[in-house]
């Protein structure tokens, strides 16, 4: 099988998943949570003519600059409107936020007017027809629609949600993700090695991120490389109603890598297993009754870079939304040597002056090397058979953390 270019690989996985079935979840559990259909306003906001500025309520026309007094009649408070009307020569103490009097269409400042006694105030200063007034329906009218499809459901979201008299709110379904690690050499963090096994660190990394991306990550341990121990760890991922199964190493075609016919052999439909890239050339994808299959390889940096190019934008379209990744051109700060026919992700450190991004590959490239990771928080793309690059030239970089 030839080795698929990363954007066509990245097509074909994302040409099989569909956003996830809607369910109904109550406001307050609704953070970060993609909307699953537009949200319209059930309610006019604000739904009543409201004063902006602490001050009277009074008719413009009766401003005089002479100061002519109004007679102060009542007053109206946030909650508590004034129920009569203003009628000419008199005026409502009025609060932020308050409800406009009938008959009143101006607010005057406090720092505008003079308390003469407790029945008087005399204005200081005139103002036009509508100062300092809200107007009903400023913000949005019942029916606006005040969200699309598709939106992530921040504090701002979530907010203008509320406002619209929205209580629930139909999000698309999480993705459950089940993780399986294989391999004899593999254990848990704080078990005794044996020699010639090193710890599984790629689970919690792969969990994190399905965690980041809004997903459920259900992880299934470690498996041992024999096709029985396989099929009971594809079996249990079946039954967890998962929607993405991501396994762990084990892709290849070696003669210890099963992973790969374990999953044909259970009923997966292999769509590819090779991609021109580095690190992680071996990427299997496919599709289990329905369940998309994603096998990275079991290398820590490639399984991580891996899942960055490919699981992100995967579990991003199974939410109802379409990832974006953070990409900016920098100027090098070191020599690249010319590229081989494979894409090339190289762990980097990109900054920003203020003025442009600059971007430090790292000394050693070593796709085992889960250190680098950690301190640098880009990926410099380079494109097959880039030619050498020297410092100062721009490159495309991947803010990837």
């Amino acid at each position: 099988m030839a080795l698929l270019p990363v954007d066509e690989a990245l097509s074909r996985l994302l040409k099989q998943a569909s956003p996830l079935s809607a369910e109904t979840v109550a406001l307050d559990a609704a953070v970060g949570r993609i909307l699953a259909s537009p949200l319209h306003a059930k309610r006019t906001q604000p739904p009543f003519e409201g004063s902006a500025m602490d001050g009277y309520a009074v008719r413009a026309a009766d401003l005089d600059p002479d100061g002519v007094p109004l007679e102060l009649i009542g007053e109206s408070a946030a909650g508590h409107p004034f129920p009569g009307s203003v009628e000419p020569g008199q005026t409502v103490r009025i609060f932020t936020g308050a409800t406009m009097p009938d008959g009143a269409d101006t607010v005057l400042m406090q720092e505008n007017a003079e308390r003469i006694d407790d029945k008087t105030v005399r204005p200081t200063q005139k103002e036009p027809v509508g100062r300092h007034v809200r107007p009903a329906g400023v913000d949005f009218s019942e029916g606006d629609l005040m969200l699309e499809s598709g939106t992530k459901l921040d504090f701002a979201a979530l907010s203008l949600a509320a406002a619209a008299s929205h209580p629930t709110v139909d999000v698309h379904r999480k993705p459950r993700v089940a993780i399986l690690a294989t391999g004899d050499e593999l254990k848990a963090p704080g078990e005794s090695l044996a020699p010639g096994q090193i710890i599984a660190s790629n689970t919690y990394g792969i969990s994190a991120i399905v965690s980041e991306m809004g997903g459920v990550a259900l992880d299934l341990g470690i498996t041992p490389d024999k096709p029985a121990a396989l099929q009971a760890a594809i079996d249990k991922a079946q039954s967890q109603d998962c929607d993405v199964i991501v396994t762990l190493g084990g892709a290849s075609v070696g003669d210890h890598d099963l992973v790969q016919k374990a999953m044909v052999d259970a009923g997966m439909v292999l769509d590819f297993w090779k991609i021109a890239m580095r690190p992680g050339k071996p990427l299997m994808v496919g599709r289990l009754d329905g369940i998309h299959v994603l096998g990275l390889p079991g290398n820590p940096v490639s399984s991580m870079v891996c899942a960055h190019l490919f699981l992100r934008p995967l579990l991003c379209r199974l939410l109802g939304s379409t990832y974006k990744p953070k990409t900016v051109a920098a100027q090098l700060t070191a020599h690249l040597e010319a590229n081989s026919g494979r894409q090339h992700y190289m762990r980097a450190s990109a900054s920003y002056d203020g003025d442009c991004w600059t971007v430090e590959p790292a000394g050693s490239q070593d796709s085992s090397l889960l250190r680098v990771m950690t301190i640098g928080n880009a990926l410099i793309v380079r494109p097959p058979h880039a030619p050498a690059a020297e410092p100062g030239e721009k490159v495309l970089v991947d803010l990837w953390r």
